[in-house]
């Protein structure tokens, strides 16, 4: 969690908390009308949909196991997905 907050977080709210406390250090207050209110909760809306969507898998489901890039006789073997044995019945 800590590196989340440091390398995704900070960097994301930081520019924003200065210019606000520079706002408020000026005595001008915050001034945000209706639309950029909209606007900044659509964003966050469409970019929550995008990384649901982006994080679900459309493919066929993939039975199998993965096996990863390794040696074999000199040459590099790309990492892959072996199918899985089906159980005798």
């Amino acid at each position: 969690m800590g590196r989340v907050l440091l390398t995704i977080i900070v960097p994301l709210l930081l520019p924003t908390a200065l210019y606000i406390a520079w706002r408020v250090a000026l005595g001008r207050g915050i001034n945000l009308p209706t639309t950029w209110v909209w606007l900044a909760l659509s964003g966050l809306v469409l970019a929550s949909v995008t990384l649901v969507a982006v994080s679900v898998d459309f493919g066929e489901p993939r039975n199998g196991v993965y096996v990863a890039p390794h040696l074999e006789g000199g040459q590099v073997v790309p990492g892959h997905i072996a199918p899985a044995l089906q159980p005798q019945r």
